[in-house]
């Protein structure tokens, strides 16, 4: 990619140490980056620092003389084509969101008309706050862009989603989204000339939804969501489980918080990161997820059961490894099924005022299979996914899917990608919502 010119925003929270290494990665890809901080970012990394790898001063005072005879806060604001703030502290994206302009770094938000791209850092439980949650949306329905946050081991001991993303992903996500950025400037005041937001061009993660969706119409609804697939315990060490990566449950978690939506996502183990202003909860077995579902269902004002649960479980779980040693040559174990609680049947008997929508991967009989299911289940859509089809289903980007309606109705779709497939199923879901108002 030709060299463009990237202002990278560093806010205080620890992860800010990592910035250097950030702007490494982004001059190595032969970009043009100066970086602005907040005061509260000098605590953690040194502006020197900055300057040596930039090769440009860095800006910290919004009434510097020195610093704004430079280059104004305005200039700085138009020559960035991406704006980068990492780390985004739970502080500076309320202050984003409110559109608050105190000092440097809020000031050159408000004024930039370039794409931007957050990439969030904080504890868990501030993460998960309805507050984080309510700023991610709002900044979303602006056409901010996400990387992150990861979750694991945070630096103040926690563990869960809160990590900033590693520099070189946050580098990999800036040149997507320069990739969707015209480079010209005359275009690009063309472009705002005709009111055409530059913040809305750009894949999100896990693939990418058309511009119809750059809309906030969940604003106020609660979605408990439930994703990946549940684990089974033989033994100590084996379980039973299956194929599914959890990416359509993550895609619809997702486009629902970008929509406005508080979202809940019950999730079986997955390696995928929480969605931008998401609460997740991880669960392994069918079992936890019934419990973890239940406690969630009472609030929820739609749910999308897109988990693939196990239908059976082990009547008896060994206490300690089942070793081959201790079977003779050729000999073989029998394995005692019972089957798991129905979660969708349930839900759907008590749903109430509730929009339910559940789904079911199937390789063969695909429609008839589903209308025989949402007869059964009660829900109120049923998303029937061909996971036979090529490149699409289980661990793919892609579904193949159809929704099937109470009464046996069917409206299928094109092969799409999941983030585009959860738009089209949420944009069913407000309908339904919009005709019980």
């Amino acid at each position: 990619m030709e060299e463009r010119r990237i202002l990278l925003a560093v806010t205080g929270g620890i992860a800010a140490y990592k910035t250097p290494e950030l702007v490494r990665a982004l001059r190595r890809a032969g970009h043009t980056v100066r970086c602005a901080m907040t005061r509260a970012a000098a605590e953690f990394v040194s502006p020197l620092a900055l300057q040596t790898v930039s090769g440009h001063a860095v800006r910290r005072d919004l009434f510097d003389a020195a610093e704004e005879g430079q280059i104004d806060h305005i200039a700085l604001a138009d020559w960035a084509e991406l704006v980068i703030v990492a780390p985004a502290t739970a502080h500076s994206l309320a202050r984003f969101a409110t559109g608050l302009a105190d000092d440097l770094v809020t000031t050159v938000m408000l004024a930039t008309r370039a794409p931007l791209l957050l990439a969030p850092a904080m504890n868990v439980n501030m993460w998960r706050h309805p507050a984080t949650a309510r700023n991610v949306a709002a900044l979303t329905e602006r056409g901010a862009h996400w990387v992150g946050p990861d979750a694991g081991e945070l630096a103040c001991g926690w563990e869960g989603e809160g990590r900033m993303s590693d520099p070189a992903r946050i580098a990999e996500r800036a040149q997507e989204l320069l990739g969707q950025v015209s480079r010209s400037p005359q275009v690009r005041e063309a472009d705002a000339q005709r009111g055409e937001a530059e913040r809305s061009v750009g894949p999100r993660e896990g693939g990418q939804a058309s511009e119809d969706h750059q809309i906030c119409d969940l604003v106020g609804v609660r979605v408990l969501v439930t994703a990946g697939g549940t684990r089974e315990p033989i033994d100590t060490v084996r379980f039973l489980g299956n194929r599914s990566s959890g990416k359509m449950g993550y895609a619809v978690a997702r486009r629902a918080a970008q929509r406005g939506a508080e979202v809940v996502l019950v999730s079986g183990p997955s390696a995928l990161a929480t969605p931008a202003g998401v609460r997740r909860i991880d669960v392994g077995s069918a079992l936890e997820m019934r419990d973890a579902v239940r406690r969630e269902f009472a609030r929820a004002d739609v749910v999308v059961k897109a988990a693939a649960v196990a239908d059976f479980r082990p009547a008896v779980v060994s206490q300690r490894k089942i070793r081959k040693e201790d079977l003779a040559e050729g000999a073989g174990i029998a394995l005692e099924l019972v089957r798991n609680p129905d979660i969708l049947a349930e839900l759907c008997r008590e749903k109430g005022s509730r929009v339910i929508v559940g789904f079911a991967a199937e390789s063969e009989d695909v429609i008839p299979a589903a209308q025989r299911k949402i007869a059964r289940k009660g829900c109120d859509l049923l998303v029937a996914n061909d996971v036979s089809a090529p490149d699409s289903g289980f661990d793919a980007d892609r579904n193949t899917v159809s929704f099937v309606w109470p009464g046996g109705d069917v409206e299928s779709l094109p092969p799409l990608g999941k983030d585009e497939v959860a738009d089209r199923l949420l944009d069913r879901v407000a309908k339904m919502l919009g005709a019980r108002e």
